[in-house]
């Protein structure tokens, strides 16, 4: 069985190319994942899939069971994973439609189960998280970009917000000062629970729109939807040569 899972977020409740062998259904401490985990094959290459928001993405980013979700691909063996996420980009060079793999991320969430380590526990824990995302995967990630012609942006800092709302101008602004790149609500605490776990993650976030305040007039739904098709479709073919390609070979396990 393969390691790897892919975790798809808006625009990404399904992988179109994926020849399902079966469907897991994971039972956790923590309570039910978001959906079945999807076992197949992915371009030669077997992956675990899971739709982050569920299959028909009916959940939203506040309340995504993140620690069952990271909790159930880890108990069934997988040790790297994959992110996919829609976001808005601050940043001027994240214009809608480009795709980043951020190399740093600031947690603006409140409320989420955003640890593992809170209960009969023999000592406090405390993860390094000063590199939030795996190296090595984004590495891997950025290689099969170079082969496949796909224009990445490879580095930024994701700013993770609490949503579902979209954010005002205001914020935006705030964030940007902060020194955020693109904003998201789905990256936090998914990316601090896979290092608790010792999971290799990765983001690969897809940008639908500008963010509030960086663009003349209100954010729309039809926009966002124009921006996540065609940046999904390039993110599809990213993973599909990925796969084929196995650029995982050169990662240690």
């Amino acid at each position: 069985m393969s390691d790897l899972a892919i975790i798809g977020g808006s625009g990404f409740t399904k992988l179109e190319e994926l020849k399902i062998v079966r469907r897991e259904v994971i039972h956790t401490p923590f309570g039910e994942p978001s959906s079945p985990l999807v076992h197949g094959i992915f371009n030669g290459l077997e992956v675990v899939f899971l739709p982050r928001h569920g299959s028909a993405h009916t959940i939203p980013p506040h309340k995504v069971n993140y620690r069952a979700n990271l909790w159930a691909l880890s108990h069934i063996g997988i040790k790297r994973v994959i992110g996919v996420a829609a976001v808005g980009g601050i940043r001027k060079d994240m214009a809608p439609g480009s795709i980043v793999i951020p190399d740093q991320i600031i947690d603006y969430t409140y409320g989420r189960s955003h640890t593992y380590f809170e209960t009969d526990l023999s000592h406090v824990t405390h993860i390094d998280f000063t590199e939030p995302y795996c190296n090595e995967l984004r590495n891997a990630l950025i290689e099969a970009s170079e082969s496949a012609g796909i224009d990445l942006i490879t580095n930024g800092t994701y700013g993770a917000t609490q949503g579902p709302r979209l954010e005002t101008a205001k914020e935006i602004d705030r964030m940007g000062s902060d020194g955020c790149d693109l904003v998201g609500m789905t990256g936090m605490p998914e990316a601090a629970l896979a290092r608790e776990l010792g999971v290799c993650y990765a983001s690969c976030s897809v940008v639908a729109n500008w963010a509030a305040g960086r663009s003349d007039g209100p954010i729309t739904m039809d926009e966002i939807e124009k921006h996540l098709i065609d940046g999904m479709e390039r993110v599809r073919k990213l993973l599909s040569i990925f796969a084929g390609q196995n650029f995982l070979h050169d990662l240690e396990n």
